[in-house]
């Protein structure tokens, strides 16, 4: 007869294996995801910097209105999540239908008091069909996706991709989302 202690080191001998196996592969795992949240968090703040560097210049509305850009649709603001502030627009930006990371298509500003602007964010913006028509998925920036927009929309615009990177200003929500939860059009008095 064997003894017990033999026996149960027989049968708990496999288990304790695949408790060695698994804790390595979770391990493994969590370092894996650590990695992809750092290499994420440095191609955001890569991101960020490129935009601030590229957009420094349009802290003075007036650059902006020099390079190209105007006002369009009023102060974008929703009902209960934000605003989006005032977009300027390039046209010509939108037409190159070009991906550059240093030439946003649309320059963010928010109201001050007084009728001043105050610089804080970009958005790019990309009209769908021609993107569609030149590359096989949609358009991502940095590893940021684009959010798609389908018309009818409230701008009026045909299906189009867009991406808000809040570079200027802190959103508690995300430097990616398109709602700003602390920017308000109060203070706009029109264009």
């Amino acid at each position: 007869m064997t003894p017990i202690s033999t026996r149960l080191r027989k049968f708990t001998a496999p288990i304790q294996s695949s408790i060695i196996v698994l804790a390595l592969a979770s391990a493994c795992s969590t370092l894996s995801l650590a990695q992809t949240a750092a290499a994420d968090q440095t191609n955001e703040s890569t991101l960020i910097q490129i935009i601030k560097d590229a957009t420094a210049k349009y802290q003075d509305v007036k650059m902006a209105e020099a390079s190209g850009y105007v006002l369009q649709f009023g102060c974008v603001s929703g009902d209960d999540f934000g605003a989006m502030g005032l977009h300027y627009i390039n046209p010509t930006l939108i037409n190159n239908a070009v991906l550059d990371p240093t030439r946003p298509q649309i320059i963010i500003y928010e109201p001050t008091p007084g009728g001043g602007r105050k610089l804080i964010g970009v958005d790019y913006l990309l009209l769908a069909d021609p993107w569609n028509a030149n590359h096989p998925s949609p358009p991502q920036l940095m590893g940021q996706m684009f959010h798609l927009f389908t018309a009818p929309n409230r701008f009026g615009l045909p299906n189009f991709y867009t991406l808000h990177v809040w570079a200027w200003k802190e959103n508690p929500k995300g430097a990616f989302v398109n709602w700003h939860s602390n920017v308000s059009c109060k203070s706009f008095t029109g264009q």
